[in-house]
């Protein structure tokens, strides 16, 4: 009775492996960067727009959602035209030297790099600043 017992402890262990998701499935469980929105309708579309969880791209350890192919596309042709700096992070944190999450509506293209923000700055002029001293101190904090 023990060893049937144990057969069937053997079978049902092997389902339940062959059920339970493997860890490449489980890696591309990824939470989407910038929350989801499409890096390049900030250049094609001037403003953010939400992707979607079937067009997506892994790149640099993130996942990138896509409001189309043609923008996954472009994305994976030149990841470093379009990605936002900072993995993403507030641009005005990393120029105090910190890392904070971002608000993905808000942002600017600076210099045609995507730069996402926390807080709304009081002019553009202030934007670019935050940007340039954040270049500077990214190093530093990575």
């Amino acid at each position: 009775m023990n060893t049937r017992r144990s057969a069937l402890q053997h079978v049902a262990l092997a389902l339940a492996l062959a059920w339970f998701p493997s860890a490449a499935s489980l890696a591309q469980d990824k939470t989407p960067a910038i929350d989801g929105y499409d890096p390049v309708a900030y250049f094609t579309e001037k403003r953010p727009v939400q992707g979607m969880s079937t067009i997506s791209h892994d790149w640099d350890d993130r996942r990138y959602l896509f409001s189309s192919a043609k923008h996954r596309d472009l994305f994976a042709a030149n990841p470093d035209r379009y990605e936002p700096q900072f993995g993403g992070l507030c641009a005005g944190a990393v120029s105090h030297g910190k890392k904070v999450k971002a608000d993905p509506k808000i942002w600017r293209i600076v210099d045609g790099k995507l730069y996402v923000f926390s807080v709304q700055m009081k002019s553009e002029e202030a934007f670019a600043t935050a940007a340039a001293v954040a270049n500077t101190k990214w190093k530093d904090i990575k």
